[in-house]
């Protein structure tokens, strides 16, 4: 069957979109939906392990998000970081875009310049620093990259970092992982549930609109994993596992075979998931809830099916859960 972007739209009331998280995090508002009667259960995230399947393995991403936005100025001149080729080469969007013609030298803030070196096709930018990424001068100047749904609040920063983040290069947040607390784990931990982790570096790619109506034109961006030896070891002998977000999922299904075993590896997904794909490796799903039309949206469509997933959100929606990075969640069984 074919699917069409409108196939995944739907209405959201603007004052639903979460500008601030749950305090404390577990404190989310948690909606359960079981696919095998079809139930719609509403809830707390702090009592998720009364829905977890008992002999399961969570499975959580550790990447940590980078202070990648670079505002001078006052915020009149930009630079998003996607990427980094040394200490003072970077490629950035920019913004005025006008300012960064190719060629030129723009001056920044305080005699920090960036030399525009080239402009791709899609407005990104070459740039030479001239100082270097890591340099004390720059610190005052790195904001956190938050989504442009959500207004820059740098006292939320810690916030939008998991309490298990370790591994530096996120663009963004994997946000399902935003609900958990050291507490909450220690309590999972003491049912029984265990908890595996790998990485993705979650790109800007994430969060790039689906533009072609049929969605199998879609070029699904790449993003950076890595599954280690004793992880690949602990998910090939888990009986049950459910993913802690779609980020998540993209690593295990990209690794696994049809038997459910795991091999080290490391390298780029470019892993597109829509309805009718076969599920390998996850057996439930933590997740937020996501926007229209998203690659993410498609992803939960796959799991739980297109329809019930508009029956769902509807009912989120009904019931003012929060949406979003710094919304509520969703635990699909």
């Amino acid at each position: 069957m074919t699917f069409t972007l409108k196939d995944f739209d739907y209405e959201l009331p603007e004052e639903l979109i979460a500008q601030s998280p749950a305090n404390p995090r577990d404190h989310a508002r948690l909606l359960v939906y079981d696919r095998a009667t079809d139930l719609i259960k509403d809830d707390y995230f702090y009592n998720l392990g009364d829905y977890l399947h008992p002999q399961t393995t969570l499975v959580v991403n550790n990447s940590k998000v980078e202070k990648c936005r670079l505002m001078f100025d006052n915020g009149k001149k930009e630079l998003f970081v996607t990427s980094v080729r040394n200490n003072n080469t970077v490629e950035a969007l920019v913004r005025p875009g006008k300012k960064f013609r190719a060629g030129k030298t723009v001056e920044l803030a305080n005699g920090i310049t960036a030399e525009v070196t080239h402009v791709a096709d899609d407005g990104l930018r070459t740039l030479i620093l001239s100082e270097d990424l890591d340099s004390e001068l720059l610190d005052e100047f790195k904001y956190t990259p938050f989504p442009p749904y959500i207004a820059q609040d740098e006292s939320l920063a810690e916030e939008y970092q998991t309490v298990y983040a370790k591994d530096l290069g996120s663009k963004a947040a994997p946000t399902a992982g935003l609900h958990f607390t050291d507490e909450l784990l220690n309590k999972l931990q003491t049912q029984g549930i265990k908890k595996s982790e790998v990485t993705l570096h979650v790109g800007l790619g994430t969060f790039a609109p689906v533009k072609t109506e049929n969605i199998d034109e879609h070029e699904m961006h790449s993003e950076w994993f890595q599954l280690n030896n004793e992880t690949a070891k602990e998910l090939t002998a888990s009986k049950h596992i459910t993913a802690v977000g779609t980020t998540s999922v993209r690593v295990l299904e990209s690794l696994s075979s049809n038997e459910k075993s795991f091999e080290p590896q490391s390298g780029e997904t470019d892993i597109f998931i829509t309805p009718g794909y076969q599920f390998k490796a996850v057996d439930s799903l933590i997740t937020n809830f996501h926007l229209p039309k998203s690659t993410l949206l498609m992803l939960v469509s796959a799991l739980m099916g297109l329809e019930e997933m508009h029956r769902v959100y509807q009912h989120a929606i009904t019931q003012k859960y929060r949406f979003y990075s710094f919304g509520d969640a969703m635990l699909i069984l």
